[in-house]
């Protein structure tokens, strides 16, 4: 499998970035007594912007080489997947009913999307990214549980909410949808055409 240097720099980068505060919480404390809370936001961001970066254009630069074989069969399964994880990362910004029965949507989310995309994707920089990710979202899933201890469950909100999550998940899915062919090089289309 190729390595694809900068790509996997920014997926390792995006993961210690992150799971930093959920297992090394005291540490954590130390770096923020020692260089100020707006320090630590602002170097925190630096770092996710720089591994956002990478992603990118690693993920551009990258020559992928086959690893497994993707069945159309899965395509339709695939997307689905793929719309339901944006749908839970929107979940995590609203009040929703979702948030009653999902602990972390955000990342649950984000594992959906993954999936979605290794059922699509059987390359190595796919694997390397959307591996990446899915394994990033368990880890985080299970640090911030034992960071946070018994999961205290909002109060459930209005039914209208689900509309607004309804109406914000459309228009995010349709902006990515347009953004998509510029992002990863590859049109969502092309799928339906295998």
């Amino acid at each position: 499998m190729q390595f694809h240097p900068l790509l996997t720099t920014g997926v390792v980068l995006w993961i210690l970035t992150h799971l930093f505060p959920a297992f090394m919480p005291s540490a954590r404390g130390r770096v923020i007594k020692r260089i100020g809370e707006p320090a630590y936001k602002g170097l925190f961001s630096l770092l996710i912007l720089a591994s956002l970066a990478m992603i990118v254009f690693g993920w551009r630069q990258a020559a992928p080489s086959g690893l497994y074989a993707t069945p159309p069969e899965l395509t339709i399964p695939a997307i689905v997947l793929v719309v339901l994880g944006i749908a839970l990362t929107v979940a995590a910004s609203l009040p929703t009913r979702l948030r009653r029965v999902i602990r972390h949507p955000q990342l649950t989310g984000v594992l959906f999307w993954a999936t979605g995309h290794l059922l699509l994707n059987g390359d190595s920089r796919a694997l390397i990214l959307f591996g990446g990710m899915a394994l990033w979202s368990v880890l985080a899933i299970a640090g911030s549980n034992r960071r946070d201890g018994a999961w205290q469950r909002p109060t459930q909100p209005p039914l209208v909410r689900e509309a607004l999550l309804f109406t914000v998940a459309v228009v995010v899915v349709t902006g990515l949808v347009a953004i998509h062919p510029w992002l990863s090089g590859v049109s969502i289309t092309g799928y339906f055409g295998r």
